[in-house]
């Protein structure tokens, strides 16, 4: 019950300030105004403080209020809401740390961070809980909640070593080649991060409202196609439980890409460079699609294997296949998506959001209703609603910098993501055949397939060595490998 303010206070204090902060440093970096990249630095820092502390004092002071008006309907939620509101204040810093080194392209205190800040968290949570419980269950919750501000804190104190790092590496790299130029005055960069900032947050904050819509309108409308409301609650369970997960699980690389993106278009276009623009965005786009098509692949052949291997919930298996067919979408949004707010177009992404979420909820209403689709109906408006962003998102680039989905290439990945299809069942069968164990079929399966996929584009010449080495992770560690066994030259 305390945990949607936290969420919500940190929607309205830090969202989107990361990618703001990030596109202004690029372009500063870009343009050798390294003083000018510190001094958005020191201003969004200064500016994020202010927020953070702010919003932290009203939650923990507002705590009383928030139970009173009965906003939060368990009086017990009360010491958990004051233990959350420090953190406030700290993710808000982390989020001006983390926006400033990603402008510089350095992504990794960005990841390093997070790891610290959940290893913290989780130990803080268990730790605190289990102290408090002997006082009571509100105290014990309270408990686990300073994990927050644990975590936190830990992440920033990671940030602080990455911050030296940098300083060095800036006197070392640019100390006889800064580019001096006149201060921007604080307000006027204070707007320019607002106007970045603010469309990027309205966008975070557009994920939990169409999840909130889809909770008023799916479960309801599965007892108008005939479900009973422990039906209606199980089948949204297997949606947005087990389904929506599983999407969001094999988008991971593509959503780091997207982070990735946004400082390097930015630098691009600061630069004056259109054709850089172009090709950075060509090269994220292969590389969302040579990710994207065998994971869609995958969790479409395997859709009730999985779910019984992850969840023991073999009836999630028909909502997991449909859904499937949003990963490819949704990487292509997610790429798109930042490489618009690269271009400093943040607004764009936030209107297609808006225009495709309309659409879904249209759909939810119309389709879950039919009693032949039932929750299915549900999920192909979810894919709907991946796909109208991902189409409008395309177009924009298009118009922004002439970019155009390379067929040849999509032709090839989906070649090669096809034959894996079949090799996936036919694995599936044989190894079940022989040994008739879920876990080793399907995982046994799944790496047969991504072999074969890996092969048959190469020979396809559907991937290069550069779109290897662009793979967030992994892209060095196989570079190597290609190269040991004479893919590479």
């Amino acid at each position: 019950m305390a945990f949607p303010i936290y969420l919500l206070a940190l929607s309205v204090s830090s969202a989107g300030v990361p990618v703001a902060i990030s596109i202004i440093t690029a372009e500063k970096v870009a343009l050798k105004d390294i003083l000018g990249a510190k001094r958005i630095f020191r201003i969004s820092l200064a500016l994020m403080a202010v927020t953070g502390m702010i919003l932290s004092l009203a939650t923990y002071f507002g705590a009383d209020f928030l139970i009173e008006y009965r906003f939060i309907r368990d009086p017990r939620a009360y010491y958990s809401v004051a233990a959350l509101a420090p953190a406030i204040f700290f993710v808000t810093i982390l989020a001006s740390s983390r926006g400033y080194l990603q402008g510089w392209q350095r992504m990794t205190p960005t990841a390093v961070s997070q790891i610290v800040e959940q290893i913290f968290r989780v130990i803080t949570m268990i730790l605190f809980a289990n102290l408090f419980l002997p006082q009571g269950l509100e105290f014990a919750a309270a408990g686990a909640s300073l994990g927050a501000c644990a975590g936190a804190v830990a992440g920033v104190i990671v940030l602080v070593f990455y911050h030296w790092q940098l300083e060095k590496d800036i006197e070392r790299e640019y100390s006889d080649h800064i580019v001096a130029t006149k201060p921007e005055p604080s307000m006027k960069i204070i707007k320019r991060i607002f106007a970045l900032a603010l469309p990027v947050s309205a966008s975070s904050i557009m994920l939990p409202v169409v999840a909130i819509l889809d909770l008023m309108i799916v479960p309801a409308r599965l007892e108008v196609a005939g479900y009973s409301v422990s039906q209606a609650t199980e089948l949204f369970g297997y949606l947005t439980g087990m389904a929506v997960p599983l999407v969001n699980l094999a988008t991971v690389l593509t959503a780091s890409l997207a982070v990735s993106i946004v400082p390097a278009i930015s630098e691009a276009k600061a630069l004056g460079d259109k054709v850089r623009s172009f090709q950075q965005t060509a090269a994220a786009m292969r590389i969302a699609n040579l990710i994207s098509f065998p994971a869609f692949m995958i969790v479409f052949m395997l859709d009730t294997p999985i779910s019984a291997l992850i969840y023991n919930a073999t009836a999630a298996g028909p909502a997991v296949r449909v859904l499937s067919t949003s990963i490819v979408l949704l990487g292509i949004h997610q790429v798109t998506t930042g490489v618009l707010q690269g271009l400093g177009h943040t607004s764009v992404p936030v209107i297609n959001m808006i225009i495709a979420a309309v659409v879904k909820v249209v759909l939810n209403w119309i389709l879950t209703a039919e009693p032949e689709l039932g929750i299915l109906g549900s999920a192909w408006a979810t894919v709907a609603d991946f796909g109208i962003g991902a189409v409008l998102n395309v177009y924009f680039l298009h118009k922004y910098i002439g970019y155009k989905l390379e067929v040849k290439q999509v032709v090839k990945t989906i070649v090669a993501t096809g034959l894996m299809g079949v090799t996936l069942h036919l694995a599936y069968q044989y190894i079940m055949d022989y040994m008739p164990i879920n876990s080793v079929a399907t995982l046994g399966s799944i790496i047969i397939g991504c072999i074969v996929y890996i092969v048959v584009l190469m020979m396809l010449g559907g991937i290069s060595e550069r779109d290897v080495e662009r793979v967030p992770m992994l892209g060095s560690i196989a570079i190597k490998l290609l190269h040991r066994v004479g893919v590479f030259k």
